[in-house]
């Protein structure tokens, strides 16, 4: 579609221009000229009665100039284990051996080869998965079968297996800490004798050891219906809460399991609670007021499901305070519920209120949103604007809610430093920009700088993106959607172009002979709703400031396009510079150059200030000096004098 000003490229040849056969001849005229403020193109074969010969693929080095060749991990892996022989072959391919012996020896003295357990890694996290397990067995059970002396009696090989079992693993964590590295000097350290001495000194250590304390042998003096000898193993417990931050960390939706663990810990909390009660029940004995447990001599009373489920419901009514139960009678019994009642209210609150954060945040973006739609209306009601408009705007926020697109891109990466956000938009808007035929094989700089300044755009259904006539102040890349171009009577379509067409390159370039100009010349309107990425001429030019051999390719590629359709002026184009170039020229040499006296004239203010400080100093100075008396000159040299002696 030469004719057209619209090239429909294959995806082996993006910028090869057919003829499509979607518009007559009579209207060819109409858009012979819009090649000249924007090229198209769209990467449907389909639309295209061409056939073109298949290329040989070639490896795409789009992202390999932009991240440049991967790095080795010097400081990790196996180049920090290698014998001297394998490090000598090392230097010898390098270029800097001395620069790689050096950060393969600043943290790590071992010549053999050892295990480390890097923190950063998923083999870490599922290694917490695995001691998790253990640690939340003896937090809930050690308790359980310490007051509940049914449920030990009952299973005995079960509670061996288990108890066992989670000592093994018990163990195996230990040494897991010992070897976990460290980072020092941003570089992870992997030598066993500064990891083990690094374990040594954190406070873990102290609790590891604890729970590695084999109380069970106790069991041989005592007996094994004797679990509460093994409380020791609850020392392990911060291992369970590095679990839940890191899954918190991991995890797609944290809100939702900030909540789920927070009702963890509320059960845990009551479960405690009701073996307490069970167990001052069975110490003050089954059935003697009515505050304890009722006596177990009752069959419905003593099984033991029964048990269990009567002191936890006491436990969650006391806790909650949501509910009457018997009024203590001995001393030790009011002292239980007053400090089941503190504990409830401290904690219960604390809860309560973090879940009513939590909520909060969970409907934070909505809220926000709802707010921004509730001031446009008001603005609009106050303005009087009309219904049907009125009616548009409601729908274009409904779609940009509805299709989760809603997120300002600017606000949320506004953190991370710059080398991070380009990597985020390279991989957001890599195969976009890719589409565009001019920014092909441009230096890797300009390409980042041009995908940190394309900006998201919405059209609702019948919206123009541009009308025939005006300025070209920007490009336009289809994202998703469907955009027509149509007639001056907006009805009649010429050509529909979807995702991957772009248009409007040719004239951010403001390329001179061209017989277009900078004015579009063809009315383009949205469809339906259309999601577009724009490049504005201001942050093109701002790019190729920093790249003037990209700046003259750029313009060569432009040119070589309005050649191939007779659009330029040739004559003008191979003219000398422009009258108007020199213009802009000036006015920005002349902008530098008052920066420039502005920064010196704050220099020269900065320096006569400190010049008069000085002068100022040393004018007391010699005061104070001329203020001396020979005999105090004389005092200090005798004191000095006795120093030295």
């Amino acid at each position: 579609m030469a004719n057209l000003g619209v090239a429909i490229a294959p995806p082996s040849a993006p910028g090869v221009a057919t003829d499509a056969g979607l518009a007559q001849k009579s209207n060819n005229k109409t858009l012979v000229k819009f090649r000249s403020e924007g090229h198209f193109s769209q990467s449907h074969p389909s639309r295209s009665h061409c056939h073109y010969p298949r290329e040989k693929e070639r490896q795409d080095s789009f992202l390999e100039r932009i991240r440049g060749p991967k790095l080795k991990d010097i400081s990790s892996g196996e180049s920090n284990t290698q014998s001297v022989g394998q490090r000598e072959k090392l230097r010898q391919r390098n270029q800097w051996p001395l620069a790689i012996y050096n950060i393969n020896n600043c943290n790590n003295t071992d010549e053999k080869e050892i295990w480390i357990m890097d923190p950063s890694t998923d083999q870490y996290y599922r290694w917490l998965s695995v001691i998790a397990g253990p640690v939340f067995y003896n937090l809930m059970m050690i308790v359980t079968r310490a007051c509940f002396n049914d449920l030990q009696e009952t299973y005995p090989k079960l509670w061996i297996v288990l108890d066992y079992t989670s000592d093994i693993i018990y163990y195996m964590d230990t040494f897991v800490r010992s070897r976990t590295g460290y980072l020092e000097q941003g570089l992870l350290v992997k030598d066993a004798k500064k990891l083990r001495d690094k374990y040594r000194t954190t406070s873990q250590f102290k609790y590891d050891m604890i729970s590695m304390i084999p109380t069970d042998l106790l069991f041989f003096k005592y007996g094994f219906n004797n679990p509460e000898f093994r409380f020791n193993r609850l020392c392990k417990i911060q291992r369970l809460f590095e679990f839940f931050e890191r899954t918190e960390t991991r995890t797609s939706f944290p809100n939702m399991f900030r909540i789920s663990n927070l009702v963890l810990y509320i059960l845990t909390i009551i479960h405690w609670n009701a073996c307490l009660f069970f167990a001052i029940s069975k110490s003050i004995g089954f059935g003697t007021d009515t505050w304890v447990y009722p006596n177990v001599s009752h069959p419905e009373y003593g099984r033991l499901a029964r048990k269990y489920i009567y002191s936890l419901y006491w436990s969650t009514l006391t806790l909650t305070t949501i509910g009457e139960t018997p009024a203590p009678v001995r001393d030790v019994e009011f002292l239980f519920v007053i400090g089941d009642f503190l504990t409830g209210v401290l904690i219960f609150a604390s809860i309560v209120g973090n879940v009513g954060a939590m909520i909060s945040n969970m409907n934070a973006s909505r809220a926000e949103f709802q707010a921004k739609i509730d001031s446009i209306k008001q603005y609009m009601q106050f303005r009087k604007v009309t219904k049907d408009l009125e009616a548009r705007v409601i729908k274009w926020f409904d779609y940009l809610w509805t299709e989760k697109k809603t997120c300002d891109e600017k606000e949320v990466l506004k953190n991370l430093p710059d080398k991070l956000k380009a990597e985020i938009a390279i991989n957001v808007h890599l195969d976009t920009l890719k589409k565009v035929r001019i920014f092909q094989d441009c230096e890797a700089g300009l390409l980042i700088e041009l995908v940190l300044k394309l900006q998201p755009q919405v059209f609702s259904p019948g919206d123009y993106i541009c009308k025939k006539g005006d300025i070209g102040r920007e490009m336009y890349i289809i994202k998703e959607g469907k955009l027509a171009v149509v007639a001056d009577d907006g009805v009649t379509q010429f050509v529909v172009l979807s995702d991957g067409a772009y248009f409007g390159e040719i004239s951010i370039l403001g390329i001179k002979g061209s017989k277009a100009g900078n004015r579009r010349t063809a009315n383009i309107r949205s469809v339906g709703y259309s999601d577009l990425f724009a490049l504005s001429k201001d942050d093109l030019m701002e790019a190729l400031t920093e790249y003037p051999e990209a700046k003259k390719a750029l313009e060569e590629k432009g040119k070589a396009i309005l050649m191939k359709d007779n659009l330029i002026d040739e004559a003008v184009a191979n003219a000398g510079a422009d009258p108007k170039d020199l213009e802009e020229k000036i006015v920005r040499l002349q902008s530098n150059l008052d920066g420039m006296q502005t920064k010196f004239a704050q220099l020269m203010a900065e320096f006569t200030s400190t010049q008069a400080r000085i002068k100022q100093r040393v004018t007391q100075m010699e005061a104070k000096v001329k203020s001396i008396k020979p005999e105090d000159l004389t005092e200090v040299v005798a004191d000095k004098d006795k120093k030295v002696q």
